[in-house]
Order: C-alpha cells, then sequence, then structure tokens
C-alpha cells in the first residue's frame, strides 16, 4: 500500500514533519525558558535576549539557503539543515552551563540550521506540486507549526518536572537525526528522477508547468526591487511578528501576566495552536477551490491575506485586556483562525511570482521576515522590563499587522515575473 502512495504526497508528508521537529526545536526554549531564568537569575531582557538569538542565525541563512536548493536541489539542503540544528538542540544545556554568551552563540548556530527549512521546501513544492495544488499542501506542512508548538508546550513542563530542563532538549533533539534517515530514502528534488513515480503522476505534475532547476546565480536585484515581492516581503514580516510574539512570550503570559501554573501553561497555550492546525488545511482548500472555481489568483491571494492579517489586528489590539486565562486563550484562538488564511495569501505567493527561483524568493522574504524574532522578541522583554504592561507588547504586534494587510492590498500581485 505505501508503495503505490503519490510521491508528491510522501514529499508533503516528511516536509510537515521536517517543520513538526524545526517547531519543537525552536518552542521548547520558551516553556524551558522559565526554570532556566530562576535557575540562573535572569529577568525579561536576558530572557528576552536568549529568545531572540535564535532568530540571528535564522535570519542569516535564509538566502543562500535558498539558492542553494534552488541550483543544487531542496533534499539535501533540508537534510543538512535538519541535522544541524538537531546537534546544536542537544548541545544547549552544556551551552548553558558554560554562561549566557555561549549559550547565546549555541542558539544562533541552531537558527541557522533551521534557517534553510522554508526555502528549501519551496523550491522542492515549486517542482513537485501543480500550482492549483499549492496551498493545500502549504496547509499541510504549515500544520507542522502549530502540531510542533502544541507538543513543545504540553510535552517540556512533563518533562522540565519529570527529569528536568535539560532532557528537554536532549529528548526533542533526537527527532531530526529519525527524521533524516526517512528524508534520505523516500525524497527526490525533481520528480523526474525519483525511481519509483508513476508515469501518471509525473505527467500530472508537469501538467501546470514544472519549473527547470535554477542555472547560475537567481536575479537578486530584479526580485528585491519588484513592488509585488516586497508586497510579499511587508506581508511575511508582519504576520511573523504577531507569530513570534505568540510562539515565545505565551507561556511567560500565560504564567506571569494570568498567574497559571507552571504545570498548567503548556495546556492554555496548545489550544490557539491546536485550532489553527484544522484551519490551515481548511484555509489551503478554500484558497485552491476559489482558484479552481475561475477566480482570479491575485484576488484570492487579498481575500486571504485580508482576512488573515486583519484577524490578528483585532485580536492584538484586545487580548492584553483579558482579566482571566480563558478570555485570553479564546481571543488567541479566534485571532489564529483567522490568520490562518494567510495560507492562500501570501504563504503561497511566492510560487506564483517565481516558481523557478521560489527557494530563493522565499529565503529573501524569510529573511526579512526573521527580523520582527530579533527587534520583537526583545522588543516586547524591553517594554516588560520598563513598564510592566502586556497590553503595549501585543498592541505594537496589532499595528504592525494592520500596517502589512494595507501593504500586500495595495501592491501584491500574481503575475509570473521570472523565468
Amino acid at each position: 500500500m505505501f508503495a503505490k502512495t503519490q510521491q508528491r504526497y510522501r514529499l508533503v508528508s516528511l516536509s510537515m514533519l521536517a517543520v513538526f521537529i524545526c517547531y519543537i526545536d525552536r518552542i521548547n526554549m520558551s516553556v524551558a525558558i522559565i526554570p532556566m531564568a530562576e535557575e540562573f537569575g535572569w529577568g525579561p531582557q536576558m530572557q528576552g535576549m536568549v529568545l531572540s538569538s535564535f532568530f540571528v542565525g535564522y535570519l542569516v541563512l535564509q538566502i543562500l539557503g535558498g539558492t542553494l536548493a534552488d541550483r543544487f536541489g531542496g533534499k539535501v539542503v533540508l537534510g543538512t539543515g535538519v541535522v544541524l540544528w538537531s546537534l546544536f538542540t542537544v548541545l544547549t544545556p552544556l551551552a548553558a552551563s558554560f554562561g549566557l554568551t555561549i549559550l547565546i552563540i549555541n542558539r544562533v548556530l541552531m537558527g541557522m540550521g533551521e534557517a534553510v527549512t522554508f526555502p528549501s521546501i519551496y523550491s522542492l513544492l515549486a517542482r513537485w506540486i501543480p500550482q492549483s495544488e499549492r496551498a493545500r499542501a502549504m496547509g499541510f506542512i504549515n500544520s507542522g507549526i502549530p502540531l510542533g508548538t502544541v507538543v513543545a508546550l504540553v510535552v517540556t513542563p512533563m518533562i522540565v518536572q519529570a527529569w528536568g530542563w535539560p532532557w528537554a532538549f536532549y529528548l526533542f533533539g533526537a527527532l531530526g537525526i529519525v527524521w533524516f534517515f526517512a528524508w534520505q530514502k523516500y525524497v527526490t528534488s525533481e520528480p523526474g528522477k525519483h525511481p519509483d513515480i508513476s508515469p501518471e503522476e509525473l505527467a500530472h505534475i508537469q501538467s501546470e508547468g514544472e519549473p527547470t532547476k535554477a542555472e547560475g546565480a537567481p536575479p537578486l536585484w530584479k526580485l528585491i526591487k519588484s513592488p509585488a515581492i516586497v508586497a510579499i516581503m511587508v506581508a511575511h514580516f508582519c504576520n511573523n511578528w504577531s507569530l513570534f510574539l505568540m510562539l515565545t512570550w505565551l507561556p511567560t503570559f500565560i504564567n506571569k501576566g494570568l498567574g497559571v501554573d507552571y504545570a498548567s501553561v503548556g495546556w492554555f497555550t496548545m489550544v490557539p495552536f491546536i485550532i489553527s492546525v484544522v484551519f490551515y488545511n481548511i484555509s489551503g482548500g478554500v484558497a485552491d477551490r476559489m482558484i479552481k472555481g475561475g477566480m482570479a489568483v491575485i484576488r484570492v491571494r487579498k481575500i486571504m491575506q485580508t482576512v488573515s492579517l486583519g484577524g490578528m489586528t483585532a485580536a492584538m489590539m484586545v487580548v492584553g485586556y483579558a482579566d482571566n486565562v480563558w478570555m485570553a486563550i479564546g481571543i488567541m484562538t479566534v485571532g489564529n483562525i483567522l490568520g490562518s488564511a494567510a495560507i492562500g495569501g501570501f504563504v503561497v505567493n511566492h510560487m506564483d511570482i517565481a516558481p523557478k527561483y521560489a527557494g530563493t524568493l522565499m529565503g529573501i522574504t524569510n529573511t526579512v521576515a526573521a527580523v520582527p524574532g530579533i527587534i520583537g522578541v526583545y522588543a516586547a522583554g524591553m517594554i516588560l522590563e520598563l513598564t510592566g504592561s502586556w497590553v503595549l507588547v501585543f498592541q505594537l504586534a496589532g499595528c504592525v499587522s494592520l500596517f502589512g494587510m494595507i501593504f500586500y492590498l495595495l501592491f501584491a500581485s500574481a503575475e509570473k515575473q521570472f523565468d
């Protein structure tokens, strides 16, 4: 039965698992940092430095990772990245024992490993997945974000209480090595080179235009100066400001801001993310059906992106006023439901515009979108240190989302611009 699986579905499934492991290894620090801060005496500003340092490395290798994936294939680039970030996850407790500076360096190196994840996946999907299936594919792959987040939020406190915080890094870091062997066995960078692909599936993939492998350097300046690509960059940046804020600070908000005991933090914070698993897939299916029904691709992209950033704007503006944990979680959950519509918006817009350079383009926009992980996450710590106001932290994110929604509406495009 497994041998008859459509090879593009196998690729998508393993890509989702890579994202799942990526986010487990990224988010467990957001929970483990609570007992770590108590042990090492870190205040909010120090915690913000640790949490944001990951994104420095994450920013550095985005474009190079995408360029390498487009040139040499996403399989080898993603496989290498998973092995590297898994290694630095395992080394986190050792790094922390040597002090804050070594821990931050370790987090930067781990971020560099994770940086190649989405550029590699985009490069692979542009070659493997027809346009009319891409939103669903990305919806399923992006399900790994909330799934990994939920596992990290729920399981990390259990591990910490049972064996101590270092074991959260030892156990989760080992997952990537297991994944690597399956990835090596079942995936190729291009469908035409897969030994088990059927002629029917290959013809279906190529029926909507399979991009050839990029030769030579991509047109970086032409990519960056395109207004349509700037619109994706801005939407991606603004989307990630709220995403990274929730991924890094939500456990602390629930624990310190709303007074929930540490053992229960994961169970409360998982709710918005587990709902996102469902709605990422719903949103992807809705967008693809709209396109198959004859609606212009750019209209679909703008509708979905407006729902996404508009919904996050509303949620961020009011959640800081919540006076109990269930009200806060309810607001966050509605925000995530609406925010999942981005799957049919900027998330797949890269492949509309430049399928041949999809990995590089994702690297460019994800570089810009990593900046909120540095300045936004650190700024949240600074605001809390100086004012203690969660309202200001969330409303700043709301203003960023509103700006992104307007900019994307004005400048987005779905026309292919690069051959």
